[in-house]
């Protein structure tokens, strides 16, 4: 049914979310827009700064500039260096993908590389994707657009419908569905549910340590 598994990062693979976040948030707050860090993840996680520079200047009433960018750079990686962990489950899903399509895996985030390189790296699960890894930075337009997966896969030699994207927000999910990929969801919390359905998700899961037993449901590594 498959031939190529496409992994997004944040929250799929590593434990990122609350890190660069909790350091977005701050940022926000120390330039005049103060808010708690789960409306800061309702307005920004599957999105990157960038996309949402008209919000940030309306309500910090500053412009979005260049060295504030790298600011928040620095800090967010400093925090990752120090804090970052994987998602339980992640890591040997990913062997186990590798192990399932032959070698036929990459990760396709809507991350700049910088943020990537050293997540992958720092994990450990750089050695699995070798050069297949994405980021929406680099193409002409990011999540929720399909770019990043259709670069993923025909990097792979794959095409995007022999493809299955491990998915966590509504965004990713559309990118994914853009692609013309089959998308599954990554849905710890039970709130998350409806909106990655309502993307199109096409099965939702609650753990990444599953993962595994659900491609053996569907027939991939069966042989």
């Amino acid at each position: 049914m498959f031939e190529a598994i496409l992994f997004d990062c944040d929250g799929v693979l590593v434990d990122s979310e609350p890190i660069t976040h909790g350091v977005l948030r701050d940022m926000l707050a120390e330039s005049g827009w103060d808010m708690p860090i789960a409306e800061c993840m309702r307005h920004f996680i599957g999105r990157t700064v960038r996309s949402q520079s008209a919000l940030i200047e309306a309500r910090t009433g500053q412009p979005l500039t260049d060295a504030w960018m790298a600011a928040f750079y620095a800090r967010r990686d400093a925090q990752l260096r120090a804090r970052l962990q994987p998602i339980s489950g992640a890591i040997e899903a990913v062997r186990a993908a590798h192990g399932v399509t032959r070698g036929r895996i990459a990760c396709a985030s809507g991350a700049d590389r910088g943020k990537l390189i050293l997540q992958l790296g720092q994990t450990g699960l750089a050695e699995w994707f070798g050069p297949h890894v994405f980021s929406g930075h680099e193409l002409p337009r990011s999540k929720p657009y399909p770019d990043v997966y259709l670069a993923a896969a025909a990097s792979l030699s794959v095409l995007p419908a022999r493809s299955l994207v491990i998915e966590d927000t509504p965004t990713g999910v559309a990118a994914g569905k853009g692609a013309g990929a089959t998308v599954w969801a990554y849905c710890p919390a039970a709130h998350l549910a409806d909106d990655l359905r309502a993307a199109g998700a096409d099965l939702l899961f609650p753990s990444m340590a599953e993962l595994p037993a659900r491609w053996r449901q569907v027939g991939l590594g069966a042989a």
